[in-house]
């Protein structure tokens, strides 16, 4: 007698810490969100950012809608900012949101305000993920996402600024290190409390701005300190080609990398065999947003032969990428194409 088909949950979670699944699952762990979603969703940005409802409708479409394991009702990476004193200008349907000020940037003794978890933009996350939990808890997973503390350093000093004094003043950069990881911690178990089942560490400490001694050397510690921290499954998000790290990253302890088409699949696999799974690495400009479904496909099966776990895009997605495009990761994964 066959087994019965796993169910979302339990597809994705087996997948991510390394066991055998009936088939490969499909997810996102940064957003999945397109201007075609928040039409079906009838949610849209800026609104989608700053209100829970409209946050929890859209972020269940990815389920509801694109057949994908996993919901995540986070789309921007500016939540955390707007708690921590910068000015964010929210967006439109066709924008994400963006930091105009950066309160360290003058700041000698780095400081950030106190009871930035009660802020809004902290307190909306936390409503849709245990609205999420309710209505989805059984069945999907529930991923929450933090900033690291590297890109909570980008916010609050401004990126020229920050990766200069990472050069010219290392014990101002280390200090604001020091200082946003318990932002990150904390905001991950609150996520975690309010109904999230993984947690996504997003750090852009990436191939090209960061060598990968400089983050051997200040940031590993800490994400190996954040890791430890994190009581739940952890994916870490990092852009680019990081090809040049991932032997750092397998060594944050972290469960899963979620990795971009400019790492090679295979020397991927082979760096984190058996230490830490993969999820991604579709390519978001070429095939997802301007390619066609059997572009797309070609890239899933190429995934998949090459020892991916899970099937994502590499990041966050296009606003203006078309559903079906999207689609064609579950088709794929189902066996349909």
């Amino acid at each position: 007698m066959s087994k019965p088909p796993m169910s979302p949950k339990r597809r994705f979670l087996t997948a991510m810490m390394g066991g055998s699944v009936d088939r490969v699952p499909v997810g996102n762990v940064v957003s999945v969100i397109t201007v075609e979603l928040m039409e079906i969703a009838q949610a849209w940005f800026p609104e989608a950012h700053l209100n829970s409802e409209a946050m929890t409708r859209l972020a269940a479409a990815s389920y509801e809608v694109l057949g994908y394991d996993t919901v995540m009702p986070i789309a921007s990476v500016t939540q955390e900012a707007s708690a921590l004193g910068c000015d964010v200008e929210w967006g439109t349907p066709e924008l994400m949101p963006s930091v105009k000020t950066h309160p360290f940037a003058e700041m000698q003794d780095l400081l950030i305000v106190e009871r930035w978890i009660e802020a809004p933009a902290i307190q909306v996350v936390l409503d849709a993920l245990g609205l999420l939990r309710k209505a989805y808890g059984e069945r999907v997973v529930i991923v929450g996402k933090v900033m690291g503390p590297w890109t909570l350093s980008y916010h609050m000093m401004g990126v020229e600024d920050f990766l200069v004094s990472t050069l010219q003043e290392p014990a101002r950069a280390q200090r604001s290190l020091d200082i946003l990881k318990s932002v990150t911690i904390d905001f991950a178990i609150a996520q975690m409390k309010a109904g999230a089942d993984v947690i996504c560490l997003a750090d852009h400490a990436t191939g090209g701005m960061v060598s990968p001694d400089m983050y051997r050397d200040m940031l590993l510690p800490i994400h190996q300190e954040i890791i430890a921290e994190i009581g739940c499954p952890t994916v870490l998000h990092c852009c680019g080609n990081t090809t040049d790290r991932l032997r750092y990253f397998v060594e944050t302890g972290v469960d899963c990398y979620h990795f971009e088409s400019q790492v090679n699949v295979e020397e991927a696999v082979s760096i984190a065999a058996g230490e830490m799974t993969l999820i991604g690495n579709i390519n978001n400009p070429e095939l997802l947003l301007s390619g066609t479904p059997e572009q797309v496909a070609n890239a899933c099966h190429h995934a998949i032969r090459g020892g991916v776990q899970i099937l994502s895009p590499e990041c966050a997605v296009p606003l203006t990428t078309p559903i079906e495009n999207l689609q064609t990761l579950v088709d794929v994964a189902e066996g349909k194409l």
